[in-house]
């Protein structure tokens, strides 16, 4: 079974309101109540009530009951207004809290729609179900379902898609006062077609790594030269702002063939995350050196278990993207993993300086990539599968984007999936001159990752903003997941297309050719133990 991980996005799109689409219980951590885009899912979900909008059953509804048919004129009308206004307004939300505030405002208005379209269509299944199967009877039922045309339903109805309107009539006429421009384009806003198959070749599972030869060597040396603290094991972290590789660094070294030089007895890889719990970051080294699971509760029983396991053994263990700051907590992890043999190592891979300094580890500073290895890295991603080399034209365009990504391999790397799938040389210049690029140093979003998912089909966005409910790290099985997104009615037919999961099967791979998800290898896998 081929397992899948979201690469980091989820700081775009995680905290998520989708009101009637998920209930709260998903939302089961901190990472994913924090930090939103505020109508960073406007465009997305717009589309979702277009179809409801445009479906015979509501039209059936108005029609049957004798309601004012013109409200879903409007009400569509105004909608299409607002949807071209987005895209310029989820741009500027960064620099005008007052554009953002419209964003969060107009979404919670288009949920009220929603609802309200969903509660026609309930009560249409409902007349249908109570009908039962017999054709006279559903044809009595639903005429008498339709001739109640002065029930309280359908005044509840009638007033509320009135006091939708008028508050989306309100938040349209904003456009001037906040200075939104209609038809700003990021994107195919089609959320009813497949989008275009891109090229099936893109590289997911990093086999070269740009850059890091020398930061490779540096902790080789470290692996395999003598300590003086033969009581504790010996600590290196791999410090650095997101998106400079530091997991992909350590992920390289720990599957290197140079690793058999050091003779470890045992390797594991734990991916610790920003929830920290002494409890469970024992557990889950233990789980990871043993490949077993382990359901014990009590921290003592832990302790000794992963104390038998690595007595007298050297080993080499690497926490990944660690976030705890509170030494004392680290002090209990470390107590076991104090019994291993001499020459044992910890690498370690976080954004904090104190949380290497709370580790009592050794420090290596990763930098940002010189910038041939940034166009190396760039181009990579960028040109596609029948091309050798990018024109000259976007050649310049490329370099000066390249630029803007500040060294990082992540944004180069995303930035260059993106442009893959521009083939003019205005997309590329778009791109290149988005003002994106400018954000406040408060926003704490890559624009790189920004712009490439702004830059996606509505379709795609809440496909993948549905991926943020899931914890951080979370292995995504492809079928599964389109399971899911059938469930969410995120997958439209389509004439070329029939098949819901063939739809869905084309959505995931257009994502997973953009680089919103990384294919773990059978090696990656065995890494992260699971």
């Amino acid at each position: 079974m081929v397992k899948y991980l979201t690469i980091n996005f989820r700081i775009v799109v995680r905290k998520l309101q989708f009101k009637l689409y998920i209930s709260i219980h998903h939302f089961s951590t901190p990472a994913m109540a924090a930090e939103l885009v505020g109508g960073a899912l406007l465009s997305g979900f717009l589309q979702v009530a277009f179809d409801r909008l445009a479906s015979p059953q509501v039209v059936q509804f108005f029609r049957g009951r004798k309601l004012d048919e013109k409200l879903l004129s409007k009400l569509n009308i105004v909608l299409h207004s607002i949807n071209d206004l987005a895209d310029d307004a989820e741009q500027k939300q960064f620099r005008n809290p007052h554009i953002k505030a419209w964003l969060f405002a107009v979404k919670d208005v288009v949920f009220d729609a929603e609802d309200l379209l969903k509660e026609i269509e309930y009560e249409l299944t409902r007349c249908q179900v109570e009908a039962g199967s017999d054709p006279q009877t559903l044809t009595s039922k639903v005429s008498n379902f339709f001739n109640s045309t002065f029930t309280s339903f359908n005044k509840k109805i009638e007033s509320e898609m009135r006091d939708v309107l008028e508050k989306l009539e309100y938040l349209a006429k904003q456009k001037g006062a906040l200075g939104l421009k209609e038809g700003i384009y990021s994107g195919d806003r089609s959320g009813s077609k497949v989008s275009q198959k891109l090229p099936s070749s893109s590289l997911v599972v990093e086999s070269v790594i740009y850059g890091r030869d020398v930061d490779k060597e540096i902790i080789f040396n470290w692996l395999t030269s003598e300590t003086d603290n033969h009581n504790h094991p010996s600590v290196l972290s791999i410090v650095g702002m997101g998106g400079l590789g530091k997991t992909t660094l350590a992920q390289h070294v720990y599957n290197d063939p140079k690793i058999e030089e050091a003779k470890f007895d045992i390797r594991a890889w734990v991916c610790v995350s920003d929830h920290f719990d002494v409890l469970i970051v024992t557990k889950t080294i233990l789980e990871a050196i043993t490949k077993s699971k382990d359901d014990s509760g009590d921290l003592e029983m832990v302790h000794g278990r992963l104390k038998e396991r690595i007595s007298g053994r050297k080993f080499l263990l690497v926490l990944d993207d660690v976030w705890n700051e509170r030494r004392e907590e680290w002090e209990v992890v470390r107590t076991p993993l104090s019994y291993g043999a001499p020459g044992s190592r910890i690498l370690v891979t976080t954004r904090g300086e104190k949380v290497a300094s709370n580790m009592m580890s050794e420090v290596h500073r990763l930098k940002q990539l010189e910038e041939e290895e940034c166009w190396k890295l760039f181009k990579k991603h960028a040109l596609k599968d029948d091309d050798h080399e990018l024109n000259d034209e976007k050649k310049e365009i490329g370099r000066r984007i390249v630029d803007k990504c500040k060294g990082l391999p992540l944004a180069l790397k995303t930035i260059g999936s993106l442009l893959r799938t521009k083939s003019s040389i205005s997309d590329w210049q778009s791109v290149l001159e988005s003002d994106i690029w400018d954000l406040p140093k408060e926003v704490e979003i890559m624009p790189a990752l920004l712009l490439s998912y702004q830059h996606l089909p509505s379709h795609l966005k809440r496909c993948f903003a549905y991926c943020a409910l899931f914890p951080k790290d979370y292995e995504f099985d492809k079928k599964e997941l389109i399971l899911l997104w059938m469930a969410e009615d995120f997958l439209h037919h389509s004439k070329q297309i029939k098949n819901v999961q063939e739809i869905g099967e084309q959505y995931f791979d257009d994502l997973l050719t953009r680089s919103f998800f990384l294919q773990l290898s059978s090696e990656m896998r065995q890494i992260k133990n699971r």
